[in-house]
């Protein structure tokens, strides 16, 4: 008997490690699935304007993977080796912190089972993150931060305007350094303190999404329970005034629209709605009335276009440069972006260090150099030299 109880633990033990060696790695490749596909077709023209470019993304959530993002993964959309295939100068990476079970488009309850912090036990995470969202925001800032001293000849935190100017003129040496901006995936990673975004701060963020999928202590979520028609709590324009002080960006993306529509009556400076789509050429939940992105451009702010069909409508490249386009036409050239949202448990045909596929879309729809140049970053980079603190 003795010895059968020992067999049993041994097998214990070894379903254990083998849960958390291989579980996160598994989900993640459900989740952040690339379509297999013969090499998209890149022309010397497109290579060589896609070298030309200084390309910007809004949106990643590769940090809550537990990835070493240093090294090139047989998994998941992005890393810094991919990111310097694709030429890529500044990427947004964001931090989830709650995800609701049974996520979906249309509604989702707030007090759902979250997936989170199943990840996060799996992958074996500080304790101090398995039950508090700031932590697990601060844990995924900290993982960026360790990237950075491991690798600082690929990628720099970008904290300030000067942070940002030193990338670019290492970039403009030839380097392939990565300007890499922290951001938060909803306002709950501030656990309902005002005093936690000075800690976010701290720790390098310099956006905040204000919700995600559900409620949240902020206001109402495209995705939730309150509705549409349900904006911002007195706690939640607290935070907006308080953002607009430290001069951190606002990110609309998953706000219900009238709380969007109250952040932009509230505040004087740009917002960016880091991705989405096009209502008029993708008609799907996921995105913001026409009139409402209109409303953001007017005030100078930008719309990060999405690479997943949700948004789309088609994910390949084409369809991707046909949603930019229809973005141009709604709001003007100087007010689109790109925003993938790889890695977010999105599918998508390319991963990032394929991104010249996408400059031979928008060539291939027409779009000249100087247009297709500030769609894939220039307009970002604009907007990040204003709203960047000095220090």
């Amino acid at each position: 008997m003795w010895l059968i109880w020992r067999i049993l633990a041994a097998l214990a033990v070894i379903a254990a490690l083998g849960f958390f060696l291989f579980a996160p790695g598994i989900v993640e490749r459900r989740q952040n699935p690339v379509i297999a596909h013969d090499p998209w077709p890149v022309s010397p023209a497109a290579k060589a304007m896609h070298e030309r470019l200084i390309i910007g993304d809004w949106h990643a959530d590769s940090l809550l993977w537990g990835r070493d993002l240093t090294e090139r993964a047989s998994r998941g959309q992005v890393d810094l080796p991919r990111l310097a295939e694709g030429n890529v100068a500044v990427q947004v990476f964001t931090t989830v912190t709650k995800s609701p079970s049974g996520l979906n488009y249309e509604k989702n309850a707030a007090d759902a089972r979250d997936d989170i912090t199943l990840l996060f036990l799996g992958q074996l995470r500080p304790l101090r993150a398995w039950l508090d969202l700031t932590q697990r925001a601060l844990v995924q800032a900290a993982a960026l931060a360790a990237a950075e001293d491991r690798a600082p000849d690929a990628v720099k935190i970008v904290r300030t305007r000067a942070d940002l100017a030193s990338v670019l003129d290492r970039r403009a040496g030839g380097e392939k350094v990565v300007g890499a901006i922290l951001g938060a995936e909803g306002g709950h990673a501030l656990s309902g303190e005002i005093g936690n975004l000075d800690k976010l701060y701290d720790a390098g963020f310099r956006l905040i999404g204000l919700t995600h999928f559900f409620d949240n202590a902020l206001g109402s979520s495209l995705h939730g329970e309150a509705g549409a028609e349900s904006g911002l709590t007195d706690f939640g324009r607290e935070v907006v005034k308080k953002l607009v002080e430290k001069r951190m960006i606002i990110d609309l993306a998953h706000a219900s629209p009238a709380m969007a529509r109250e952040v932009l009556d509230m505040v004087d400076v740009p917002v960016v709605v880091s991705h989405t789509g096009i209502y008029s050429h993708c008609q799907t939940v996921r995105n913001f009335p026409d009139d409402l992105m209109k409303a953001v451009a007017d005030k100078g702010g930008l719309i990060g276009i999405g690479f997943w069909k949700e948004v789309t409508c088609d994910d390949g490249p084409a369809g991707i440069a046909g949603a930019i386009v229809a973005a141009i036409a709604l709001v003007g050239a100087d007010h689109v972006s790109l925003g993938s949202d790889f890695d977010g448990a999105v599918t998508t045909r390319f991963d990032v260090s394929e991104l010249a596929a996408l400059t031979q879309a928008l060539m291939d729809r027409g779009l000249d150099e100087p247009a297709i140049a500030k769609v894939m970053g220039g307009n970002m980079i604009r907007f990040l030299e204003a709203a960047l603190p000095d220090a």
